[in-house]
């Protein structure tokens, strides 16, 4: 379980998230709505530890990983993985290199400094390709695939994590609605499948309740909504929205940009090209 308790971040003046008390159970799809500056982009980044909180406590499984350091922090990083929107993919890097990069807090400094990957890491990172549907780009750079496919990418590098929870930063916020789908498709599976908690901030109303079984909202760093999406009243909307609520309702209900599947898709088999495996 993962839990915040009257956490706060602070820059400056400024208070970008304030007293945030949740708890998100094992297992959960969750996703953070709200305007943009509300405070979601920092409240995952707290969690993940890309930033500390000014004050208040996050604990996972009963251990506060807000007062983590050294060796600790990093199997914590590696256990919460991080998906942002603009990917932070190495362009120049084929798309192989870029997945098996997600072991690096598996591994000893020495074999990541030599680049040194076994087979069965190698197999890992092309199933975890396989299972998104982007193997066949495997020995391309990663700056020559699309925005869509590079997203993909990053969801592969976060399963190398084997992580127990999966932060997504707003992650189809820079793609058409097809390849949103696909991406949201692909983060419900593995919610569904593996049973890893998936938390995502979106911007739009509809891709959350399409995906999310809960849903947080958020206004000027508070949570002023917690719970299911058949919950998330007009009213609670523009708790959330404040004076656009009225055009996030109307979206939510307009919009079929998304749609949720009725379930997840078939596992496909492990490809083992010989050529990759080495």
């Amino acid at each position: 379980m993962l839990q915040l308790r009257e956490v706060t971040r602070r820059f400056g003046t400024n208070v970008a998230v304030k007293n945030v008390d949740i708890e998100i159970g094992d297992g959960e799809m969750v996703g953070i709505i709200g305007r943009s500056g509300a405070g979601k982009s920092t409240l995952l980044r707290m969690i993940n530890r890309l930033i500390d909180p000014s004050d208040g406590a996050i604990l996972f499984d009963g251990v506060e990983v807000s007062a983590l350091s050294g060796a600790a922090l990093r199997r914590w990083q590696r256990d919460c993985a991080m998906i942002f929107q603009q990917f932070n993919l190495v362009p120049r890097l084929d798309v192989l290199t870029n997945v098996l990069l997600g072991r690096l807090n598996h591994r000893s400094t020495a074999r990541n400094l030599l680049g040194l990957y076994s087979r069965e890491e190698r197999l890992q990172a092309i199933a975890a390709l396989e299972r998104l549907d982007i193997a066949r780009t495997a020995l391309q750079r990663a700056g020559t695939l699309s925005g869509g496919q590079q997203q993909r990418v990053a969801i592969a590098r976060a399963l190398m994590q084997e992580p127990k929870v999966i932060l997504a930063d707003e992650p189809i916020a820079s793609l058409d609605p097809l390849n949103a789908k696909v991406v949201m498709d692909s983060l419900a599976d593995i919610n569904a499948r593996e049973g890893i908690t998936v938390i995502t901030n979106l911007h739009t109303l509809d891709t959350a309740r399409h995906y999310c079984s809960r849903i947080i909202g958020m206004a000027q760093g508070a949570v002023v909504f917690d719970g299911t999406p058949a919950q998330l009243t007009s009213e609670a909307v523009r708790r959330v929205y404040g004076a656009e609520g009225t055009d996030a309702i109307a979206e939510a209900i307009t919009s079929t940009s998304i749609n949720k599947p009725a379930r997840p898709p078939q596992a496909k088999p492990r490809l083992e090209p010989a050529v990759l495996a080495g």
